[in-house]
This record gives structure tokens, C-alpha cells and sequence, in this order.
């Protein structure tokens, strides 16, 4: 599903070059729940925003669902991320002038889908929100805004769910739910890659791929025996 090859990322900041990702290479299947851990800094959102097609790699090849990101214009992007990626960030970004249901539904119509409003309710419902589809992002708490984000990546239905630090600003029993919701899609068949600094949520992930300074230092199962969500604690 996912293939990088030789990856890396430079950026010029006055006479400094700032290496953000150096010389990686993986590669996530279909269906695997992948966290990516590492301390501020280490590249994990770099190498989230490159899977994305957010941004370009400096050099080596990125591959995602059989497509070489590189060799695209910025339409056919564009056109990849709505149809392939599904992102879910730790700053929500709803619009805050419309209702849950209405942020979710605004994703769909984009798609041209013919009935966005009941699709929109219903994925809401599947994140335990069916009571609040008419509230305004500001009567939500946050691991409600969370979830309305959540709902919103996968009204698309896209195979590749990104998420960047998304129990960051939440509570721990929040930060559960979010997990649990997100663990779910990986036994649906969707390839979900979570970034996180939190080396407890790597405990619950198929594979962990470590960054520090850019580069991957380790690639593997997790320390000791898999846990499950609810044997979490932080």
C-alpha cells in the first residue's frame, strides 16, 4: 500500500540546511496499524505530510496504492489525496461555523456523493455522536471535536488513514475512545498510520517505526507482548 525508497527531506532555512527526513525506507500493508514514534522534531509529521502528498521529498521515491507520488502534477494530487488519504489531525480543523453534521457532509459534497447528509449522519452515529449532529464545534468538547474529525476521514472511505498526534490535546479516557476508534479501521482493511511521541500508544500498534534526528533507528513489533487499547494507561 505505502513504499518509500531512499526518502529525504532539506529545507534551506537562510544559510542552514535542516534535514528533516534522512535516507528512509519502509513499507506499511494493507491493513496494518502502524505507529510512529518519536520526540519533537524527530520527522514523524515530515514523514506523514510526504505519505500525504502534503509535500515532496528533496530525493528517493515515494509509492502509494501502486502510484509514484513524484511523477504527478499538483492536480493529480490533489485528486490522489481526495480519493486515497484521509487525515486526522491533533488541531481538529473543523470549520467552526457549521455543525458536526455539517462538517462532515461538506467533505462529501466536495466527493459529488448524491446523499452526503444521511452518509454524513451515519458515520457520526458509528463515532457515538448521533446525539449531536446540530451542535457548532465550540458546544463540543474536545474529544468530541476529535471524533467529528475522525467521522469526517472516514465518511471518504479512502484506504489510507493518517493521524497525526491525535490524543495530543486530549484526556487519557478521551484519548482511549480515540484510539479504539482509530484500531478499529486497521481490522476494516485500512492501512492507519498514527504519529505519536507517546511510547504507550506504540504498544498497541502492528508494527512501530521509530525516527530520531530524521532517521528510523528501529522498525518492528512492539517491546514485549501486544497490548490491547484498554490495557493502556498514561
Amino acid at each position: 500500500m505505502i513504499r518509500l525508497e531512499g526518502v529525504s527531506k532539506r529545507y534551506q532555512v537562510g544559510e542552514v540546511m535542516v534535514i528533516a527526513l534522512e535516507d528512509v525506507s519502509l513499507e506499511v500493508e494493507v491493513g496494518e496499524f502502524v505507529v510512529v514514534l518519536g520526540p519533537s522534531g524527530s520527522g514523524k509529521t515530515t514523514l506523514l505530510n510526504l505519505i500525504g502528498a502534503l509535500d515532496m521529498p528533496t530525493s528517493g521515491s515515494i509509492w502509494v496504492n501502486e502510484r509514484l507520488l513524484s511523477a504527478r502534477n499538483r492536480a493529480d494530487l490533489a485528486r490522489f489525496r481526495r480519493e486515497t488519504i484521509s487525515f486526522v489531525f491533533q488541531s481538529f480543523n473543523l470549520f467552526p461555523s457549521l455543525t458536526a453534521l455539517e462538517n462532515v457532509q461538506f467533505i462529501l459534497d466536495i466527493e459529488g456523493r448524491p446523499n452526503s447528509r444521511e452518509e454524513a449522519a451515519q458515520v457520526l452515529h458509528s463515532v457515538g455522536l448521533g446525539a449531536r449532529l446540530d451542535h457548532f464545534p465550540h458546544q463540543l468538547s474536545g474529544g468530541e471535536q476529535q471524533r467529528v474529525a475522525i467521522a469526517r476521514a472516514l465518511g471518504t472511505g479512502n484506504p489510507i488513514l493518517l493521524a497525526d498526534e491525535p490524543t495530543g490535546e486530549l484526556d487519557f479516557r478521551t484519548g482511549i475512545q480515540i484510539l479504539e476508534l482509530l484500531h478499529e479501521q486497521s481490522h476494516r482493511g485500512k492501512s492507519v498510520l498514527v504519529v505519536t511521541h507517546n511510547r504507550e500508544i506504540a504498544r498497541v500498534a502492528d508494527r512501530v517505526i521509530e525516527l530520531s534526528s530524521g532517521r528510523i533507528v528501529a522498525d518492528g513489533i512492539p517491546e514485549g507482548q501486544k497490548a490491547t487499547v484498554a490495557e493502556l494507561s498514561w
